[in-house]
């Protein structure tokens, strides 16, 4: 009777953290190694609650200055009782929402959102967008009224905590790394290919592409050698800028 040997099932790998994927970008890239290094490691603070509550407060937030936002926001929560879900907002009157001191057109993405939730077009339970790519999330998100796919990058960046999301049209991203890479601010078309050396985890490279925008700018920029272009690197207008 012959024994068997147990075969040994390989080790799945420990998934990427946003800090373990820092540091292997600093590894890739000089210019990464030099943020990482006046910046420290990627933080980045969730704001706690359910994935429906995250959306309902961008979309507060849209457009209006930080105060008034906190304080339109807060009185929404509270006339929703604490309860930021899509039934309690569609039980509540517009006069009461609009009372709260959100617009008609806020109201009405409030609404839309909830709608497109209970009728399953936005997925926000956890097993559902395990399933669904980050273009499936940003197509499907873009369909609410007032979200666009800047919101729905952020939702998926911060909230989500995906590891490879590239917000190449946001203004941040296109300045820190015009600075950080020394080459003139691109576009959102001209950085969006620039992301690619950054794959998998363009989520990290843009959020150092934001440190940049402030560390370049401010006091911090004693922590970072002068910006110099880096060969290789960039083509910016179809010409190659070193």
């Amino acid at each position: 009777m012959s024994s068997s040997v147990p075969t040994a099932v390989p080790a799945r790998p420990p998934r990427a953290t946003f800090a373990s994927a820092a540091r292997e970008l600093a590894e890739r890239d000089p210019v990464i190694a030099r943020l990482v290094e006046a910046a420290g490691l990627p933080r980045l603070r969730g704001r706690g609650g359910s994935h429906f509550a995250a959306l309902v407060r961008s979309i507060v937030y849209q457009q209006l200055a930080g105060p008034a936002a906190s304080a339109i926001h807060a009185r929404l929560v509270a006339a929703l009782d604490g309860e930021v879900t899509p039934e309690a907002l569609q039980a509540r009157s517009p006069a009461t929402l609009r009372a709260a001191g959100l617009s008609g057109n806020k109201e009405a993405s409030l609404r839309d959102l909830a709608a497109k939730v209970v009728e399953g077009t936005v997925v926000l339970d956890s097993r559902g967008l395990a399933r669904l790519s980050d273009e499936d999330v940003i197509e499907r998100l873009s369909t609410v009224r007032g979200i666009g796919r800047w919101t729905a990058e952020m939702f998926l960046l911060f909230q989500l905590r995906r590891l490879d999301v590239w917000p190449a049209g946001d203004l941040g991203v296109r300045r820190g790394y015009g600075l950080a890479w020394g080459v003139p601010m691109p576009s959102a078309k001209e950085l969006e290919p620039l992301g690619d050396p950054f794959r998998p985890y363009r989520s990290v490279a843009a959020w150092y592409c934001w440190r940049a925008s402030d560390l370049y700018t401010g006091m911090g920029a004693a922590l970072l050698a002068p910006a110099e272009p880096v060969k290789g690197r960039a083509r910016i207008g179809g010409r190659r800028r070193t």
